[in-house]
């Protein structure tokens, strides 16, 4: 896999939110014209690109603000975990506790259930970010 696309709205604040999670800005650019156009399928595309890269540069998520067309949004904006489609990304983390409270606290995350345990292997948890993103924290015990 190279990246996954989430389309948002305020892309300042979905960059901070993957950043509070050791994401890193690999790069950010504007794309247009006719090659983006036969690429996306869609007329007069202009949009902003930030690329972001986990830590270990295996993995990258592509945040995109687009300024024509204007995005559409598809059902409600926060749509529960079981609506059809991309539902969330999962992190392995360290330490769940932190990483939940930094992302409440610094970018009005909220937990979609609670974090739980699964046996004595992981902690699990889905939070809803900037644009109504789910992510999901794995902490691994063992």
């Amino acid at each position: 896999m190279d990246n996954v696309l989430i389309v948002v709205e305020d892309l300042d604040a979905a960059k901070a939110f993957f950043a509070e999670l050791g994401m890193e800005l690999e790069g950010e650019t504007t794309v247009e014209g006719p090659w983006a156009e036969r690429v996306v399928g869609l007329d007069d595309v202009r949009a902003d690109i930030a690329m972001m890269k986990t830590p270990d540069g295996h993995g990258r998520v592509e945040l995109s603000r687009f300024h024509r067309p204007a995005a559409v949004r598809i059902g409600p904006e926060n749509a529960p975990s079981n609506a059809l489609g991309i539902r969330r990304i999962m992190f392995a983390v360290d330490d769940i506790d932190d990483v939940v409270a930094r992302l409440c606290r610094n970018h009005g995350a909220e937990l979609v259930g609670e974090i739980a345990q699964y046996e004595d292997i992981y902690r699990l948890c889905f939070l809803r970010g900037p644009e109504g993103i789910i992510i999901g924290l794995a902490e691994q015990l063992s």
